[in-house]
């Protein structure tokens, strides 16, 4: 498995379909202009591989969002994935909390995640259970999408990591293999990711099926700011609070949060985004 990829699979005798993930250089990307604590980190990761996953499994071409908002100490977690694979996101934290896990990370949270096709977006409410993300979209799938799946996710500083399994609609599995199947993925641990994670540990999970492997999927970052969108970011300032930054610091500098790009605006700049009729400047990501 390369470093950044995603494997869909399925079983020959079993009607469950399924994904494994494993993000490492992308990943570390992420968090590259960030300075995120442990336990900020293994959200953020999990939150990564979860919508990897989910945007594996649907059929769609445009993007999928996943957010989080809550009055504790995580206060914003946004993590976006395209129909292509191509991925960013980002956490912001109340510094004047703290947390020791997940429960107390997120107390009070509500979760949504949104499916962008261009035409018509879908939104469903996901409910925070205390332990973790995984058994919260868990239930969001099973109650919600009624589509029963077991989720792992694993993250640290240098990986993000997980797997998917769904039934199939329509046809019915019997219980003990499907819990067989969930108490084998419960088994998966940070060593099992280190290095090249693939073939050989869906083999070794499922040693007692046969796994059906379809053509892995590449995993990238990549941010979709870009000069032309941060200057509507401007406008939606307003000019008067623009002129008044530009006045006191001599000029304007606007931070993406998604990948630390630094884009400045000096007095040219400003009057030519509030002056009528002019050419806007080009829709460049430098």
């Amino acid at each position: 498995m390369a470093a950044d990829t995603v494997i869909p699979f399925g079983f020959e005798s079993l009607p469950v379909r399924g994904a494994l993930i494993h993000m490492s250089q992308s990943w570390r990307r992420m968090l590259r202009d960030h300075d995120y604590d442990q336990l900020f980190t293994e959200t953020l990761g999990h939150a990564a591989a979860a919508t990897g996953l989910i945007a594996q499994s649907l059929k769609f071409d445009g993007a999928i969002t996943l957010q989080i908002q809550s009055p504790s100490a995580l206060q914003m977690l946004v993590m976006q994935c395209t129909s292509d694979l191509e991925m960013r996101g980002m956490a912001v934290a109340d510094t004047d909390k703290t947390a020791a896990n997940f429960s107390e990370l997120t107390t009070g949270a509500h979760c949504a995640v949104t499916v962008d096709n261009g035409e018509r977006p879908y939104q469903g409410i996901v409910e925070i259970a205390e332990e973790s993300l995984a058994a919260s979209l868990e239930h969001y799938f099973s109650r919600s999408v009624q589509v029963p799946s077991h989720i792992v996710l694993l993250a640290n500083q240098e990986f993000a990591a997980g797997i998917l399994l769904q039934q199939v609609a329509g046809q019915l599995i019997d219980e003990d293999d499907w819990n067989r199947l969930h108490y084998m993925i419960e088994t998966l641990a940070p060593r099992d990711f280190e290095g090249e994670a693939g073939l050989e540990l869906l083999g070794k999970l499922f040693a007692e099926d046969d796994v059906r492997v379809y053509e892995p999927r590449a995993v990238n970052f990549r941010c979709r700011c870009s000069t032309r969108k941060t200057e509507d970011v401007l406008k939606m300032l307003g000019e008067n609070e623009a002129r008044e930054t530009l006045a006191e610091q001599g000029g304007i500098e606007v931070i993406c949060e998604y990948c630390g790009h630094r884009r400045h605006f000096d007095a040219v700049d400003v009057e030519r985004l509030f002056t009528d009729n002019v050419v806007p400047a080009p829709d460049s990501v430098q």
